[in-house]
Protein backbone atom coordinates (compact mmCIF):
# COMPACT_ATOMS: atom_id res chain seq x y z
CA UNK A 1 0.00 0.00 0.00
CA UNK A 2 1.04 3.60 -0.57
CA UNK A 3 2.59 5.73 2.11
CA UNK A 4 4.10 9.23 1.95
CA UNK A 5 7.41 8.05 0.49
CA UNK A 6 5.86 5.81 -2.11
CA UNK A 7 3.36 8.55 -3.05
CA UNK A 8 6.28 10.83 -3.73
CA UNK A 9 8.03 8.17 -5.77
CA UNK A 10 4.91 7.60 -7.86
CA UNK A 11 4.54 11.35 -8.45
CA UNK A 12 8.16 11.53 -9.58
CA UNK A 13 7.83 8.64 -12.05
CA UNK A 14 6.43 10.82 -14.80
CA UNK A 15 4.26 13.83 -15.41
CA UNK A 16 1.27 12.46 -17.26
CA UNK A 17 -2.47 12.26 -17.00
CA UNK A 18 -2.12 8.50 -16.61
CA UNK A 19 0.16 8.90 -13.60
CA UNK A 20 -2.09 11.59 -12.10
CA UNK A 21 -5.13 9.33 -12.49
CA UNK A 22 -3.23 6.46 -10.87
CA UNK A 23 -2.53 8.57 -7.77
CA UNK A 24 -6.13 9.80 -7.75
CA UNK A 25 -7.23 6.14 -7.75
CA UNK A 26 -4.89 5.40 -4.84
CA UNK A 27 -6.37 8.27 -2.84
CA UNK A 28 -9.87 7.12 -3.73
CA UNK A 29 -9.04 3.70 -2.26
CA UNK A 30 -7.23 5.19 0.77
CA UNK A 31 -8.72 8.64 1.52
CA UNK A 32 -6.29 9.14 4.41
CA UNK A 33 -3.61 9.67 1.75
CA UNK A 34 -5.26 12.97 0.85
CA UNK A 35 -3.53 14.63 3.83
CA UNK A 36 -0.20 13.24 2.66
CA UNK A 37 -0.58 14.46 -0.90
CA UNK A 38 -1.57 17.85 0.42
CA UNK A 39 1.59 18.09 2.55
CA UNK A 40 3.66 17.27 -0.54
CA UNK A 41 1.83 20.03 -2.44
CA UNK A 42 2.41 22.62 0.29
CA UNK A 43 6.17 21.97 0.34
CA UNK A 44 6.38 23.89 -2.93
CA UNK A 45 9.22 21.74 -4.31
CA UNK A 46 9.55 21.22 -8.03
CA UNK A 47 8.40 19.02 -9.64
CA UNK A 48 6.76 16.87 -6.96
CA UNK A 49 4.59 19.62 -5.45
CA UNK A 50 3.24 20.65 -8.84
CA UNK A 51 2.36 17.05 -9.63
CA UNK A 52 0.68 16.74 -6.23
CA UNK A 53 -1.30 19.91 -7.03
CA UNK A 54 -2.52 18.31 -10.25
CA UNK A 55 -3.61 15.22 -8.32
CA UNK A 56 -5.47 17.29 -5.72
CA UNK A 57 -7.12 19.42 -8.39
CA UNK A 58 -8.24 16.29 -10.27
CA UNK A 59 -9.32 14.39 -7.15
CA UNK A 60 -11.49 17.28 -5.92
CA UNK A 61 -13.35 17.94 -9.17
CA UNK A 62 -16.31 16.00 -7.78
CA UNK A 63 -15.28 16.38 -4.12
CA UNK A 64 -14.65 20.11 -3.76
CA UNK A 65 -15.94 20.05 -0.17
CA UNK A 66 -12.71 18.25 0.81
CA UNK A 67 -10.77 21.41 0.09
CA UNK A 68 -12.48 23.60 2.72
CA UNK A 69 -10.09 22.90 5.61
CA UNK A 70 -7.06 23.32 3.32
CA UNK A 71 -7.98 26.62 1.65
CA UNK A 72 -6.44 28.84 4.37
CA UNK A 73 -3.16 26.92 4.04
CA UNK A 74 -3.20 27.36 0.26
CA UNK A 75 -3.87 31.06 0.73
CA UNK A 76 -0.86 31.35 3.04
CA UNK A 77 1.43 29.79 0.43
CA UNK A 78 -0.01 30.86 -2.91
CA UNK A 79 2.11 34.00 -3.33
CA UNK A 80 5.22 31.82 -2.82
CA UNK A 81 4.38 29.62 -5.79
CA UNK A 82 6.67 30.51 -8.69
CA UNK A 83 5.55 27.84 -11.12
CA UNK A 84 2.50 28.67 -13.23
CA UNK A 85 1.19 25.14 -12.68
CA UNK A 86 1.15 25.60 -8.91
CA UNK A 87 -0.73 28.88 -9.27
CA UNK A 88 -3.14 27.46 -11.86
CA UNK A 89 -4.05 24.41 -9.79
CA UNK A 90 -4.36 26.47 -6.59
CA UNK A 91 -6.66 28.97 -8.25
CA UNK A 92 -8.65 26.13 -9.78
CA UNK A 93 -9.17 24.75 -6.28
CA UNK A 94 -10.53 28.13 -5.11
CA UNK A 95 -12.66 28.49 -8.24
CA UNK A 96 -14.53 25.24 -7.55
CA UNK A 97 -14.75 25.56 -3.74
CA UNK A 98 -17.06 27.43 -1.49
CA UNK A 99 -15.41 30.79 -1.02
CA UNK A 100 -14.20 31.74 2.45
CA UNK A 101 -16.38 34.30 4.22
CA UNK A 102 -13.89 35.78 6.68
CA UNK A 103 -10.65 37.76 6.30
CA UNK A 104 -9.47 35.11 3.85
CA UNK A 105 -11.94 36.42 1.26
CA UNK A 106 -10.21 39.82 1.23
CA UNK A 107 -6.79 38.21 0.90
CA UNK A 108 -7.98 36.03 -1.97
CA UNK A 109 -9.58 39.05 -3.64
CA UNK A 110 -6.33 41.07 -3.41
CA UNK A 111 -4.26 38.23 -4.84
CA UNK A 112 -6.68 37.80 -7.73
CA UNK A 113 -6.73 41.52 -8.56
CA UNK A 114 -2.91 41.69 -8.36
CA UNK A 115 -2.48 38.72 -10.68
CA UNK A 116 -5.21 39.86 -13.07
CA UNK A 117 -3.48 43.23 -13.43
CA UNK A 118 0.00 41.74 -13.79
CA UNK A 119 1.39 41.52 -17.33
CA UNK A 120 3.51 38.56 -16.19
CA UNK A 121 0.89 36.07 -15.01
CA UNK A 122 -0.15 33.15 -17.20
CA UNK A 123 -3.43 33.09 -19.11
CA UNK A 124 -4.94 30.27 -17.01
CA UNK A 125 -4.15 32.08 -13.75
CA UNK A 126 -5.81 35.25 -15.02
CA UNK A 127 -8.88 33.36 -16.21
CA UNK A 128 -9.26 31.70 -12.80
CA UNK A 129 -8.69 35.07 -11.09
CA UNK A 130 -11.52 36.61 -13.12
CA UNK A 131 -13.82 33.70 -12.26
CA UNK A 132 -13.00 33.91 -8.55
CA UNK A 133 -13.44 37.70 -8.52
CA UNK A 134 -16.76 37.34 -10.31
CA UNK A 135 -17.90 34.86 -7.66
CA UNK A 136 -16.75 37.26 -4.93
CA UNK A 137 -18.77 40.02 -6.63
CA UNK A 138 -21.86 37.86 -6.15
CA UNK A 139 -21.19 38.07 -2.40
CA UNK A 140 -20.00 41.70 -2.48
CA UNK A 141 -22.02 43.46 -5.24
CA UNK A 142 -20.09 46.71 -4.76
CA UNK A 143 -17.13 44.92 -6.34
CA UNK A 144 -18.85 44.48 -9.71
CA UNK A 145 -17.90 47.92 -11.08
CA UNK A 146 -14.26 47.61 -9.98
CA UNK A 147 -14.02 44.17 -11.54
CA UNK A 148 -15.58 45.38 -14.81
CA UNK A 149 -13.18 48.36 -14.90
CA UNK A 150 -10.18 46.09 -14.25
CA UNK A 151 -11.16 43.64 -16.97
CA UNK A 152 -11.71 46.50 -19.45
CA UNK A 153 -8.32 47.97 -18.57
CA UNK A 154 -6.51 44.71 -19.34
CA UNK A 155 -8.43 43.45 -22.39
CA UNK A 156 -6.42 45.25 -25.07
CA UNK A 157 -3.15 43.77 -23.78
CA UNK A 158 -4.26 40.22 -23.06
CA UNK A 159 -3.98 36.92 -24.86
CA UNK A 160 -7.11 35.52 -26.59
CA UNK A 161 -8.06 33.21 -23.69
CA UNK A 162 -8.18 36.09 -21.22
CA UNK A 163 -9.97 38.35 -23.71
CA UNK A 164 -12.60 35.72 -24.44
CA UNK A 165 -13.35 35.03 -20.78
CA UNK A 166 -13.16 38.73 -19.93
CA UNK A 167 -15.65 39.71 -22.62
CA UNK A 168 -18.11 37.06 -21.43
CA UNK A 169 -17.79 38.19 -17.82
CA UNK A 170 -18.14 41.84 -18.82
CA UNK A 171 -21.52 41.14 -20.45
CA UNK A 172 -22.74 39.52 -17.24
CA UNK A 173 -21.24 42.24 -15.05
CA UNK A 174 -22.77 45.06 -17.13
CA UNK A 175 -26.20 43.43 -16.88
CA UNK A 176 -25.82 42.95 -13.13
CA UNK A 177 -24.57 46.52 -12.62
CA UNK A 178 -27.60 47.84 -14.57
CA UNK A 179 -29.93 45.68 -12.49
CA UNK A 180 -28.39 47.10 -9.29
CA UNK A 181 -28.98 50.65 -10.54
CA UNK A 182 -32.67 49.82 -11.00
CA UNK A 183 -33.07 48.81 -7.35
Amino acid sequence: MADKESLENILLLEMSRRNTDMVVDLISQKPELFDEIFLIFLRNEEPVSRRAAWVIDTYTIKRSELLAPYLPKILEKIRDFNHDGMKRHSLSMFAKSQLPCDDHLGILMNICFDWLLSPHEAVAAKVYCMEILYRISQIEPDLKKELADTIELRLSEEMPGVKNRGEKLLKRLYAEIEALKGK
